[in-house]
């Protein structure tokens, strides 16, 4: 199949005009918020929810984001010590949830999801407020496991700015039951240095 390109793409924050119960992903919990309560949290200022639809009108995918932190600690802490910062955590932007449909795995929808994550990260600095980070809670299962494309998409990310000092990718586990913590910190970046 063809990669689809941001031509192809229509993004929409949901609302109640949007159909998405034909919405299919091997991952049921993420079908399940986005029916169930993605619209609910956004009305409850607690997450946002951008649709992505095909030109077409199929809805293709979706990625919720909100506010985060990162604690520092061990070599993170001692990283952000030597550049003059004291803080103990450090605000970010959070993709809370991101989803593309069965019918349209790897085509290119989640690194572009996640692009456009790490631009509205910038924009919230440029704009309203501090943003250092670009964090998530990757899902993991036996049969998909995202971290792969996680790994994949943060090298991508260096080689296509040409500064592989600009980011650092992170990895925790919190507890064996919650997900895999990964992070990208977005150091490098003017914008972004102290």
């Amino acid at each position: 199949m063809n990669k689809l390109t941001a031509q192809d793409i229509k993004i929409a924050r949901i609302s109640e005009a949007h159909s998405i119960k034909k919405f299919k992903s091997y991952e049921q919990e993420l079908v399940n918020f986005l029916v169930e309560d993605a619209l609910n949290n956004q009305n409850h200022k607690i997450s946002v929810t951008y649709l992505w639809f095909l030109n077409s009108g199929e809805l293709v995918g979706y990625v919720t984001l909100l506010n985060d932190r990162i604690n520092l600690e061990g070599d993170l802490k001692e990283f952000f010590r030597t550049k003059g910062i004291q803080y103990h955590s450090l605000p970010a932007l959070k993709i809370g949830r991101l989803c593309v449909d069965d019918h349209y795995l790897r085509r290119g929808l989640g690194t572009m999801m996640v692009d456009f994550s790490i631009k509205i990260a910038f924009s919230i600095f440029k704009e309203y407020s501090g943003c250092r980070f670009v964090v998530l809670d990757a899902k993991r299962n036996a049969s998909n496991d995202s971290i792969h494309f996680y790994k994949k998409l943060i090298v991508a990310i260096r080689r296509g700015l040409g500064v592989l000092s600009s980011l650092i990718m992170f990895f925790t586990n919190r507890t064996a039951s919650t997900p895999l913590r990964v992070g990208v910190a977005l150091i490098g970046f003017a914008i972004f240095s102290k």
